[in-house]
């Protein structure tokens, strides 16, 4: 299982929702592959990362975009990428 984690503003701002609509859009490619969360930036879990800017994406416990909202097509090559180190 892929782990998909958008950490962002609470309430959600637009650049962290739409990272997370495109994420949970790739999940939907892979059904039962990816699980995708969104989490608040400004709390422990996000410190764990050292969040400073938001959005930031998290696959794997890797931070792979920071303060961007990245292509579906660079989600899919990241998580893409996971699965085959995985396998």
């Amino acid at each position: 299982m892929i782990t998909v984690k958008v950490f962002g503003t609470q309430p959600p701002c637009v650049k962290c929702r739409e990272l997370t609509k495109r994420a949970n859009k790739i999940a939907g490619k892979y059904p039962g592959q990816i699980e995708v969360k969104h989490l608040a930036a400004l709390s422990s879990e996000g410190d764990k990362y050292g969040i400073i800017l938001t959005p930031t994406l998290v696959v794997n416990d890797k931070v792979v975009s920071v303060g961007k909202v990245l292509s579906e097509d660079d989600i899919e090559k990241i998580v893409k990428k996971q699965m085959e180190v995985k396998n």
